[in-house]
């Protein structure tokens, strides 16, 4: 899924910092140094989830969150700040804000709030060949602790032992069907295939 973030701090550097990091994770940015501009970016396109300043100088990181929030409720928002009060968390709290960051941010801080807030919202940034290789290797380590051979799960579920190894090796995109006949045959709710995802 392409999910889209908006940066919005006056420090530019900040920004650029942000930006590197969310990019690297696969994430689609866009950087703002002025708050006032954040309803146009808004009218522009959709925003998943804003990072916002919680001191700038022409308008205030809650003020941003109010004008994201009236615009498009959906939108998580992030406060950041260097000037972290418990007043100023509480306010942020209160105003929809879903997680408040002390800058400088680090990255391993920031990409666990992001993920928190974008799965929050039942939103996910996983690569497909991500997402085949956590089940497929589920699919694996629950044959082998059943102690069933490929040629076994194969007989079980009426597969061919080529395909469930391509599942298993993620070479291959198991169907619903597919899933399911591995799951009947595992013994397990189909669910579980999809507990490490």
């Amino acid at each position: 899924m392409d999910i889209r973030t908006l940066v919005v701090d006056d420090d530019q550097d900040s920004c650029d910092l942000i930006e590197r990091i969310l990019k690297k994770d696969g994430y689609r940015v866009t950087t703002l140094t002025d708050g006032r501009k954040v309803e146009d970016e808004l009218r522009k396109s959709d925003v998943h989830l804003a990072l916002v300043d919680l001191k700038m100088p022409e308008i205030s990181g809650l003020d941003v969150a109010q004008i994201i929030r009236r615009h498009d409720n959906d939108c998580a928002v992030i406060l950041m700040t260097g000037y972290a009060t418990l007043d100023s968390a509480v306010s942020a709290l209160r105003g929809g804000v879903v997680d408040y960051l002390r800058k400088p941010v680090r990255e391993d801080e920031l990409l666990g709030a992001v993920r928190r807030a974008l799965s929050a919202k039942g939103l996910a940034l996983m690569p497909e060949e991500e997402l085949h290789r956590n089940i497929g290797s589920a699919i694996r380590d629950l044959r082998k602790k059943r102690t069933l051979t490929l040629k076994q799960l194969a007989k079980r579920t009426g597969l061919s032992v080529s395909l469930l190894s391509q599942i298993e090796r993620a070479e291959s995109s198991a169907s619903v069907t597919s899933l399911y006949k591995i799951a009947h045959a595992l013994k397990i709710k189909m669910t579980e295939l999809f507990a490490r995802v």
